[in-house]
């Protein structure tokens, strides 16, 4: 009788372990959207996930998760995951300051082994051993949003940054009457985001507005607390300033809030790049004369399409412009342009 019980309660004991082994899955694309990205837990929780199912498997790693443009990113990401049914994970750092935990990131998605890998990175340069693991194992990597100093991408999906920002110095030069002081806050100098979007905005202002003056540069690490003191800096420099260009979603941000704390709202214009809540408010109230938008959810699209065109090994060209438009109050809400922007 003894040995009944006991074998009863062995029995039990080993259903309850089986039960808790075989416990729901963590959440991923192709199951209603990853954990939220950016922390350890939720990394874990994507490897952990991305091991089940016969589906190809993409890791996506962006340039950050704080801003709206990112969220968007993976919203379009995950769209396209679900229409050809391929797995994907979503991770970025808390800020886009963080170089370090980025390629963290890339070596973890490295060690899932993934059929493809999209990356933006923060440091064009500083992934390329990485990158290199990734070729060699034969992953093919798309860039998206930022480019990699490197051929190893086998594409790249992308606003063309240096143009639209040359198309935000024009608006600039024409909404201060063609003369003046102007300067710019930068996400970074290392990312292909951010060096062309500076170079493209400084090439044009020199070639086409020459009585215009750039008075300062910095870069505020697409923190709005971090670029408000910047932009604040710099406006107390330079009382006669007269614009100011924010290149990113962060940094524009910090240059609306610098502008309203030194009390220069309707003296200085403002030009920002993405949108976000807060800008558009700004663009609609005229705190802000208006920005360039991309289109995020496209490029998160794009991305998984071509990772998932490079795994069935079909030919890619090297880039993918994904396109911009320059949006203000008279427009922002047309049929065209409205769908571009994110809140």
């Amino acid at each position: 009788m003894k040995s009944k019980r006991l074998f009863a309660m062995l029995s039990a004991l080993v259903a309850a372990m089986v039960l808790a082994s075989c416990g729901a899955a963590p959440t991923t694309s192709d199951q209603g959207g990853a954990a939220p990205a950016g922390s350890q837990q939720a990394a874990n929780q994507q490897a952990g996930s991305a091991q089940a199912g016969n589906e190809p498997y993409v890791a996506i790693i962006s340039k950050g998760f704080q801003h709206q443009f990112w969220q968007a990113v993976q919203s379009g990401a995950e769209q396209a995951a679900a229409d050809l049914n391929v797995r994907v994970t979503y991770e970025g750092p808390e800020n886009e300051s963080q170089v370090d935990k980025q390629i963290e990131m890339l070596q973890a998605a490295l060690d899932r082994k993934p059929q493809a890998i999209c990356f933006a990175a923060l440091d064009s340069k500083a992934a390329i051993p990485l990158l290199e693991q990734a070729k060699a194992a034969n992953i093919p990597v798309v860039g998206f949003d930022s480019g990699v100093d490197s051929d190893i991408p086998v594409t790249t999906a992308a606003t063309d940054n240096i143009a639209a920002a040359g198309a935000a110095a024009d608006k600039m030069a024409e909404m201060i009457g063609g003369a003046g002081e102007i300067a710019l806050i930068v996400h970074d100098q290392t990312s292909a985001t951010g060096i062309g979007r500076r170079d493209g905005f400084v090439k044009r202002i020199e070639e086409k507005h020459p009585n215009i003056k750039i008075v300062d540069i910095q870069y505020g690490g697409g923190d709005h607390l971090k670029s408000t003191d910047l932009a604040k800096a710099i406006i107390q420099a330079h009382p006669n300033l007269k614009g100011f260009f924010g290149a990113n979603e962060g940094s524009a941000i910090g240059v609306l809030n610098a502008v309203k704390e030194t009390g220069k709202e309707g003296q200085i214009t403002v030009i920002g790049y993405d949108s976000g809540k807060q800008q558009l408010d700004a663009v609609r109230s005229g705190a802000a004369a208006g920005a360039i938008t991309q289109d995020p959810i496209g490029i998160g699209r794009k991305c998984v399409e071509s990772a998932v065109k490079a795994i069935n090994g079909e030919q890619l060209p090297k880039t993918i412009d994904t396109g911009f438009h320059y949006y203000d109050k008279t427009n922002m809400d047309s049929e065209q342009i409205k769908p571009l922007l994110y809140e």
